[in-house]
């Protein structure tokens, strides 16, 4: 709908322009003086066009003109002045000055007015469709960023859980490992003993006097060679499935691969106030594996951050040695003994000393990382002192242009 606000001091001027535009639906409002339209806009603040006076007694057109331009509200509202006398450069320019979009001479010309009021009138229709389309844009770019929002989030969890499953099937394998290590060590070859030693008490006891006692030593034979089977291939088995973890190396950015991997760390930093500092240069390109390299990475930070204070710091740096990468990962932690450096790689400790708020862990973690590390053609290395921290090294193949 557009409203007009017609001003004229002459109740004449105001019926003549209403009967020129009431044909194309427009809604008047008329007043007969400045005061009176000053009245009428402080209740009616949305108007698409005034038209006023200039020559009127007591407040002419002018001062109307800037007393509603006072007002922040009434702004925007288009103003034409309507003169019969003030129309030299100089008037012209003053209405100007205070606001107006344009003139129209007394006595009115009905196409003139139809035409300029016609303008200003669709400006009004296209400025509110406009309104309009800027408010429904609006709320679909917040829905949309509310939505994205919620798509990032549940991708970061989903990405959580399947690292944290990740991780955890990677110490379950260990476990797995570990245990049969030790049923390969340090039960075959006891069995083995037995064997041999059921194999001699066989071979002894052949004479009559021992019939009594020779279907007992067949069975312990027989079991022995059962279970030493079987126990040969559960190992088995197992190595074949440990060799299915292939290298699939490529070119890596190592500063991005770093950020990346501490993605998931931030947050359990954040709770020590622990400080992650990623100082790789950008420069420096590593032929590795992505998934492998990653898993380095959030390994030894996760355990250095186990064992740093609150308030810590931990430094991921990197040089270049020839065809190798040396990255270290430097921690303000605790640090550790000779004994514990000595096995900090090798899994002979079962569970691993709590962390600095006490946090758990299995230390099977380390392990992975060693098997990593070497399955890509690197090495690692720890320094550590007690109270002074720990710097743990591992090199990769550095990528060749």
């Amino acid at each position: 709908m557009v409203k007009i606000l017609l001003v004229d001091d002459n109740a004449d001027n105001i019926m003549s322009m209403e009967a020129i535009l009431e044909k194309d639906g427009y809604t008047f409002l008329t007043a007969l003086s400045g005061k009176e339209a000053l009245k009428i806009l402080l209740k009616e603040d949305d108007l698409s066009l005034i038209l006023l006076d200039v020559r009127m007694p007591i407040m002419d057109g002018y001062e109307t003109a800037e007393l509603i331009y006072q007002r922040e509200k009434l702004r925007h509202i288009p103003i034409i002045f309507i003169t019969g006398q003030d129309y030299e450069d100089e008037s012209v320019f003053k209405g100007y000055k205070i606001g107006a979009v344009d003139y129209i001479r007394k006595p009115v010309n009905p196409l003139i007015l139809r035409s300029k009021v016609g303008i200003f009138a669709e400006l009004q229709r296209k400025n509110i469709q406009l309104q309009k389309q800027e408010e429904k844009l609006i709320k679909i770019n917040e829905e949309l960023l509310r939505s994205n929002i919620n798509l990032e989030k549940r991708v970061l969890e989903r990405t959580s859980e399947l690292e944290t499953l990740n991780t955890e099937l990677k110490y379950l394998n260990l476990s797995k490992d570990k245990f049969l290590s030790v049923i390969s060590h340090d039960l075959r070859n006891p069995l083995t003993a037995l064997l041999i030693s059921s194999d001699t008490l066989s071979s002894n006891t052949e004479a009559p006097e021992y019939a009594t006692i020779q279907p007992l030593i067949t069975i312990i034979q027989r079991t022995s060679k059962r279970i030493l089977q079987q126990l040969n291939e559960l190992v088995d088995w197992a190595q074949e499935q440990r060799e299915k973890i292939t290298v699939k190396p490529e070119k890596l950015l190592l500063a991005q691969a770093v950020d990346e991997s501490l993605e998931l760390l931030k947050a359990i930093a954040t709770q020590k106030n622990i400080i992650l500092k990623n100082k790789v240069s950008f420069a420096i390109f590593a032929h590795a594996d992505t998934l492998m390299l990653r898993s380095i990475f959030q390994n030894l930070v996760t355990n250095a951050i186990k064992y740093t204070p609150p308030e810590g710091t931990i430094d991921i740096t990197a040089i270049s040695l020839d065809k190798l990468i040396a990255v270290s990962i430097t921690d303000s932690g605790v640090g550790m003994n000779d004994d514990v450096k000595q096995n900090l790689f090798t899994g002979m400790a079962n569970t691993s000393a709590p962390g600095t708020n006490n946090e758990k862990g299995s230390g099977l973690g380390l392990i992975l990382v060693k098997d990593f590390v070497t399955q890509q053609g690197g090495s690692i290395s720890v320094q550590s002192e007690q109270a002074k921290g720990t710097c743990i090294t591992f090199t990769i193949p550095q990528y060749i242009f």
